[in-house]
């Protein structure tokens, strides 16, 4: 039923669903605000929060701000809404990345209303799956998820999947022997704290893979007490490429979003996800996982399967007031 009235009580479940979303080392690179005379949720980048060595054209960046605009969108639908939304509305404002209004629904829900419940329990498993594969039925939902949201997603086959594991421990070994790229990655590992909202803490690391064939970030650098003893990874890895045919920052925005509904996806068959993205963090090792023959810009690596949920990581408590005549920013 639509929620006529929007109030804190509105503006708290659009806000804690919107934050739930992944980001890059979990920065949460996002500000909201509310427009309440047209009923528009603002969605700002917070370029506090930036990775410069890792993400020096801020490409992760908008990818984890589409992926709440993505969330945003879904709670919008859950409390009867139809979420419009505008991708960089204002050329004068490059800060501004999003607005979502809440318009009174004319048609039925959207499609994606359902991934709702999916927001709370979608966690990043850095830990091993069994190895059992994803039914393609599955498969192919997580496909049409990307693809709704105008981008791509592609499944290699065995020898893609070796080559994509390459790229991806060919940039792990490179952030692994650079100081400053392991200093910037560890800057966001912390220690189990209530009061702690950003980063990830030492509790939801994950091992790394005994064989060395699954080539997970390494978070802990130097600091081996941290470290988790090895564990055997699943031989044989499912892996999807999340795409776009072209490099805006629009697609990166319509990327970030087709990747949490990918994910919200997977997360309500049941499949765990982690992201494989230190490709990305190199020109070079990412023109290497184009698709030959394609206009193709890659933005992430994609492992699914089944096996633990892995642990939550923590998110900043929305604390939205109710609005005054003069648009208020809410708090991140």
């Amino acid at each position: 039923m639509q929620t006529r009235e929007i109030d804190a009580t509105v503006l708290e479940t659009l806000l804690a669903a919107a934050v739930a979303a992944p980001s890059i080392h979990n920065t949460q690179p996002w500000r909201f605000g509310m427009e309440p005379h047209t009923r528009t949720v603002t969605v700002r980048v917070d370029r506090r929060r930036a990775l410069p060595l890792i993400d020096p054209d801020r490409r992760a960046q908008y990818l984890s701000v589409g992926a709440a605009v993505f969330n945003l969108r879904v709670a919008v639908a859950h409390l009867g809404w139809e979420p419009l939304v505008r991708l960089l509305p204002d050329h004068r404002d490059p800060d501004l990345l999003a607005t979502v209004q809440l318009a009174t629904a004319v048609e039925g829900p959207p499609d994606y209303t359902g991934l709702y419940p999916a927001i709370a329990r979608r966690h990043t498993s850095r830990l091993p799956f069994t190895g059992r594969p994803v039914p393609e039925p599955v498969v192919m939902d997580m496909a049409a998820a990307a693809r709704a949201e105008g981008a791509r997603l592609y499944f290699p086959d065995i020898s893609g999947t070796r080559r994509l594991l390459r790229l991806t421990a060919a940039a792990e070994a490179r952030n692994r022997t650079l100081p400053e790229r392991a200093a910037e990655a560890r800057t966001w590992i912390t220690a189990p704290d209530p009061d702690q909202h950003y980063g990830i803490p030492v509790t939801a690391l994950g091992p790394q893979d005994r064989a060395g064939r699954m080539p997970m970030r390494d978070f802990t650098g130097p600091l081996r007490s941290l470290r988790l003893p090895a564990l055997p990874f699943e031989r044989h890895v499912q892996l999807g490429l999340l795409w776009t045919p072209r490099d805006r920052a629009e697609d990166w925005l319509r990327a970030g979003q087709g990747l949490e509904r990918v994910l919200l996806t997977a997360t309500a068959h049941g499949v765990r996800t982690s992201m494989l993205h230190q490709a990305m963090e190199w020109s070079d090792l990412r023109a290497g996982a184009r698709l030959p023959q394609r206009r193709c810009a890659p933005h992430g690596v994609i492992r699914f399967g089944y096996g633990p949920e892995g642990a939550p990581t923590p998110r900043a408590e929305p604390q939205p007031d109710m609005p005054d005549p003069t648009p208020p920013t809410l708090p991140e």
